[in-house]
């Protein structure tokens, strides 16, 4: 990958200079004659000196700008009025706020399991569904990671919530039995 400057010398950073052939070297005069910079080989686009930059196989140092994730279109057709266009974020939200709802009005068990089913829901949405619009935070993989992952911790956790769990692992009994009384 070879980067002139204006005047049509090759840019010491790149080592020698590669062999060129006589009608790329007449293309050189011509277009540093205009003034304009020219680039052999992979470049983007022009960097804020007006120069081509080299491209780079790394991630950049800053991000510039984000792309939307996948599958991170509108769930319903433009038309639709905004509630229906973002339906499985709202229904998780929902579901969530209901958990809450109960978890303040004493049912502790219930209101938490139904925390960690609306985030299961949402794990299995973003696996089943091609757009879920605001639900889509991160690739889709690294969604249903997340999602699934926190509700199963959340149910499971709540189910195994004191007095008279509802689920007992006999090892998570003893490890909290010895973290206690050491």
């Amino acid at each position: 990958m070879n980067v002139e400057a204006k005047d049509g010398s090759p840019d010491p950073s790149q080592g020698a200079p590669a062999a060129t052939d006589p009608d790329a070297s007449a293309e050189r005069d011509s277009s540093a004659a205009s003034g304009e910079p020219t680039a052999k080989g992979a470049v983007s686009a022009p960097g804020p000196d007006g120069e081509p930059r080299k491209v780079s196989r790394r991630f950049p140092l800053f991000t510039r700008d984000t792309a939307r994730p996948e599958g991170g279109g509108r769930a319903a057709s433009g038309d639709a009025p905004a509630p229906a266009r973002q339906w499985p974020l709202l229904s998780v939200v929902s579901l969530v706020g209901l958990g809450l709802f109960l978890t303040a009005l004493d049912v502790f068990r219930v209101g938490t399991i139904l925390i960690g089913v609306a985030l299961l829901a949402g794990a299995v949405m973003r696996w089943w569904l091609p757009r879920v619009g605001m639900l889509a935070v991160r690739s889709r993989f690294t969604d249903m990671v997340t999602y699934g992952g926190l509700g199963l911790a959340i149910v499971l956790l709540s189910m195994m919530a004191q007095p008279n769990p509802w689920l007992e692992i006999p090892f998570l009994d003893d490890t909290l039995h010895f973290t206690i009384s050491s």
